[in-house]
């Protein structure tokens, strides 16, 4: 059973319903920084491919990001649900922020804050002056906010070693958040600022391109096989963000559902659970339809 510090968890909800009044959708974390209610469904059995996930439909808690609110009482009712929580994360990507977050890790070897300057050289943009969170090993995260009809998908180093975003489906831990490291808190001088618009130059290189539907014949071959051999490389910490990254591939060269089972089976032996490899695979099945957008005649 979880270890339940209720000061920890009084503090972390004062600062969650903070967030809230500012406009910032909020859920309960755990000390790991993962969302303190497992999902109600862990035990069903794996729902069909076609099948989509339960983002909170069937009305109990514990569907990750999909919980997150605004609403006092509900925001009250998920730690009440879950008394070891003691942290919060933000959910990106809702109205009306639309919250993007850039996290500059510290990871050994990489300069993430080089990077993100060398990247704004490059593409003539500048980083405006934002909230910054502070995370116990010394990373920081830049808020910004982006226009209500762009969908930002989370990412894992492909800006530049070392830049993950959060976009929609992702969160950010909240400043105030105590976790098995630290204690996350806003940069000194940002803490009175609003999320800044996110630069357009630095947008166009959050948001993937344009795809074309294909209409050729379906074929997996050796495109499809080193998507799999992708996701079978992948390690603790990155199987998620691989796969939906292969799906997404997959999808865009339409050969995702042909290839929907070989990267599930990749996926599972990675250690991944089936119904986890089908969400993912969904969730990327569904962003690149809007992406594309409907087929023409």
């Amino acid at each position: 059973m979880a270890t339940i510090d209720r000061q920890a968890t009084t503090l972390a909800l004062a600062h969650a319903l903070s967030a809230a009044e500012r406009g910032l959708a909020v859920i309960p974390l755990s000390r790991t920084k993962l969302p303190a209610l497992r999902s109600p469904h862990r035990a069903d059995p794996a729902p069909a491919p076609t099948t989509p996930p339960c983002h909170g439909e069937c009305g109990r808690f514990g569907h990750g990001v999909y919980d997150a609110s605004t609403d006092p009482r509900r925001i009250r009712a998920l730690f009440a649900a879950a008394p070891w929580s003691t942290g919060y994360g933000i959910a990106c990507g809702l109205a009306p922020h639309h919250l993007i977050g850039i996290d500059l890790d510290t990871k050994a070897g990489t300069d993430s804050s080089t990077a993100l300057r060398e990247l704004a050289l490059r593409h003539l943009f500048t980083i405006p002056d934002t909230v910054v969170v502070v995370t116990p090993s010394g990373g920081r995260h830049l808020w910004l906010t982006g226009p209500p009809d762009v969908v930002v998908p989370n990412s894992a180093s492909r800006l530049a070693p070392g830049i993950d975003i959060r976009g929609a489906g992702g969160y950010l831990v909240g400043p105030g958040s105590r976790t098995e490291h630290g204690v996350y808190g806003t940069a000194p001088g940002t803490a009175h600022l609003a999320p800044a618009p996110c630069p357009s130059e630095l947008l166009r290189l959050l948001t993937p391109p344009p795809r074309t539907r294909h209409h050729a014949p379906p074929t997996t071959g050796h495109q499809g096989q080193g998507l799999v051999q992708f996701v079978l490389t992948a390690h603790a910490g990155q199987r998620n963000t691989r796969l939906f990254w292969a799906a997404c591939r997959a999808y865009e060269n339409g050969i995702g559902p042909d290839l929907t089972p070989a990267l599930v089976e990749a996926a599972v032996r990675t250690g991944l659970t089936a119904r986890e490899a089908h969400s993912t695979i969904a969730s990327a099945s569904r962003m690149s339809f809007r992406q594309a957008g409907p087929p023409r005649d």
